[in-house]
């Protein structure tokens, strides 16, 4: 019985944690454009631009559940569940810090680009079942770059994992920090697994990898449909796209769906490739950085502010570069990204091979 309790307890936990981020995300976004774009409604709408969110917050609670006539009335309904529960499913596999972990899976790695797959999905069943030619338009134009972004953003993790030797996505961030259990080298000639820190993040371990996360990174900006990748809600052609007919809760759950798939890539990143829950001070002679700062508090803290760092820069991106054209879109998937991607992979065979 106990055992069914905390389980219970953990989905409360992580549904409550993915509410509050989006929550906070929506203000942080509405700042950092009100920043970027002298935008007064998110600096000046109460103290400090509250407001501004709390209205919004207040009025997807107040707006009627709208069903079209012509709807396909239980895809119509079960979309939004389907987007965000794919989302939400994801998070049970992540390490937050040394040994917490919702659930503990020997092919995390697997599982979690499996689960998020399935929001494709949903998306197409919000567009058909909407019965309505833009969302449709939105649907059909989600899932192909979904699709399309997920072979570049797979075979990058595959580059990372080639390093690690592992699916297990607590094990592949405990091979980053104190405690590994083999020798770490920086791009392959410094034996840093005493010194630990940012020297023994994934990223610097070969110099390939670098590329393999910006290649994951851009990718899973396409993912989740965020700017300039955003053309399935493209608001100047399709009105809001696959979401077009959607309002109050339902249109709610789809966006909490959004906020928590831009957290969870951008964990699943930090975990692959940016060193998870180990700290980036390093060990510094008698200056024992990396000691002073690893447990599982400091663990949390580190892989909280690396996602948040993470989650800025996509906001970053979406308030500065412009929508990119649907066919320069997926030409630059499947002729630049595809292809570096193929050759990280390569790239990693040989460095575990004749470096490791």
């Amino acid at each position: 019985m106990n055992f069914y309790i905390t389980y219970i307890l953990i989905g409360v936990l992580l549904f409550s944690f993915a509410a509050i981020f989006a929550l906070f995300s929506v203000y942080a976004e509405r700042k950092v454009a009100g920043f970027i774009q002298d935008r007064l409604g998110p600096m000046e709408n109460g103290k400090w631009g509250s407001l501004q969110t709390l209205a919004d917050a207040l009025k997807l609670l107040q707006k009627e559940q709208i069903t079209p006539t012509a709807a396909d009335k239980i895809l119509f309904a079960l979309a939004p569940i389907v987007i965000f529960i794919s989302v939400y499913m994801g998070f049970a596999a992540l390490p937050w810090a040394q040994g917490v972990i919702p659930a503990a899976l020997n092919i995390g790695v697997v599982y979690i680009f499996a689960i998020i797959s399935i929001e494709a999905i949903g998306i197409l069943m919000a567009g058909w079942g909407s019965n309505n030619k833009y969302s449709l338009l939105g649907a059909l134009r989600s899932v192909a770059q979904v699709i399309s972004y997920e072979i570049p953003a797979g075979i990058a993790i595959i580059s990372a994992v080639m390093i690690a030797q592992s699916l297990d996505m607590h094990a592949i961030a405990s091979r980053q920090g104190l405690g590994t259990p083999e020798a770490i080298w920086f791009m392959g000639f410094w034996d840093v697994t005493d010194i630990g820190g940012i020297f023994s993040w994934h990223i610097f371990q070969a110099p390939h990898l670098i590329v393999a996360y910006v290649i994951y990174f851009i990718a899973s900006l396409a993912e989740c449909n965020r700017a300039p990748f955003d053309i399935p809600e493209a608001e100047s052609e399709l009105v809001a796209g696959f979401h077009t007919e959607y309002t109050g809760m339902r249109f709610a759950f789809i966006f909490l769906g959004e906020y928590a798939m831009m957290f969870l890539v951008g964990m699943v990143g930090v975990v692959l490739f940016l060193g998870g829950w180990n700290t980036p001070l390093p060990n510094v002679g008698s200056l024992r950085l990396a000691d002073w700062t690893t447990g599982m508090g400091w663990g949390i803290f580190w892989t909280f502010s690396k996602v948040l760092l993470v989650v800025l820069v996509q906001m970053w991106i979406r308030w500065t570069l412009p929508r990119v054209r649907v066919d320069h879109l997926m030409s630059f998937c499947w002729k630049i990204l595809t292809p570096l991607a193929f050759l990280c992979m390569a790239v990693s065979g040989v460095w575990r091979l004749l470096i490791m």
